[in-house]
């Protein structure tokens, strides 16, 4: 079991975030301690990840919570929770594209201004 500073340590997430995470519902399974504090089982660190992996690759909120919502529901859900994962991962790939694009015309710039550097200094 983990503390929410051992969390904070290991996921980058502040301890208000964790809270909000699990008033909304997102985190589920937050154990609480003897003493009354959140211990965070590595069932949720994992979920942690995934949901870090979300958001970082744009996911909004509202979505981790309708995601979150169709886990809840059990089997059942399987197939909708894969097609919400692949259209995600769609959209990733899309973002991912555009943003190779935009690399590879940085490179070219960069490039040219190495070419002019080096004609300056003959």
């Amino acid at each position: 079991m983990y503390s929410i500073s051992e969390i904070e340590r290991i996921t980058g997430l502040r301890p208000s975030t964790l809270r909000y995470y699990e008033q909304e519902g997102i985190l589920p399974h937050v154990q609480r301690g003897t003493s009354g504090r959140r211990e965070y089982s590595d069932e949720v660190l994992e979920w942690l990840e995934l949901v870090i992996a979300l958001k970082d690759t744009g996911m909004s909120i509202d979505d981790i919570k309708a995601y979150t919502e169709l886990i809840r529901q059990g089997d059942v859900s399987l197939d909708a929770r894969k097609y919400f994962l692949l259209e995600h991962k769609a959209k990733v790939e899309q973002s991912v594209s555009l943003t190779q694009f935009h690399l590879e015309k940085i490179i070219s710039k960069i490039a040219i201004y190495d070419g002019l550097m080096f004609k300056k200094m003959k």
